[in-house]
């Protein structure tokens, strides 16, 4: 493994912890409702655990409400149950062929434990983060080591990891910063 490969890797792989944190903060419930709430509910779909959006068509039906529109009739009870179970304090209603899932706004309480939630997420990517550097000055230290590179290059290499460190540990911060205030706008 060269220098070159040590720092693409690292910052490929920072970059998924960057995406990864985008994705659960997006799981995160704010004032509003999203499609993005019921992702990783479970539907019992014939015996078999399903994704929600692999059995219905989730779509917004306003800005509080979440219509949810079953491809068969007979999924209605599981997929109402499902969101029922998920633990998402929501509470699905069936009118005809649609599930309707009113979001029911948050109270300043429940508001400063899902900033502490989102605060969490974004100190266990930062982690994630140090880690991965972690990883990439080993390998550099083992490229030197092995005589594969000189440990002025190494140094080079190491100053340049920290930069890119810096960099994802700031758009971490960035985003924490813009979900923080969307959970806490009214």
């Amino acid at each position: 493994m060269s220098i070159i490969e040590v720092k693409n890797n690292t910052q490929l792989r920072m970059q998924k912890s960057l995406e990864t944190l985008k994705v659960d903060l997006s799981k995160v419930r704010t004032g509003r409702a999203h499609t993005g709430i019921l992702d990783h509910v479970m539907v019992d779909y014939y015996g078999a655990p399903t994704n929600i959006t692999q059995v219905a068509n989730v779509t917004l039906i306003d800005a509080r409400t979440i219509g949810v529109q079953p491809w068969e009739k007979k999924m209605m009870s599981a997929i109402e149950k499902a969101i029922r179970d998920a633990d998402l304090g929501l509470n699905p209603s069936t009118q005809g062929e649609l599930i309707r899932v009113p979001t029911p706004a948050l109270t300043e309480e429940r508001r400063k434990e899902m900033v502490k939630l989102v605060k969490t997420e974004g100190e266990d990517a930062k982690i994630a983060i140090r880690n991965i550097r972690r990883d990439a000055n080993e390998s550099l230290k083992k490229l030197v080591k092995d005589k594969e590179c000189s440990e002025d290059d190494e140094r080079r290499a190491s100053d340049e990891i920290q930069k890119l460190t810096d960099k994802f540990v700031a758009d971490v911060d960035k985003s924490l910063a813009d979900k923080e205030k969307e959970v806490l706008t009214v």
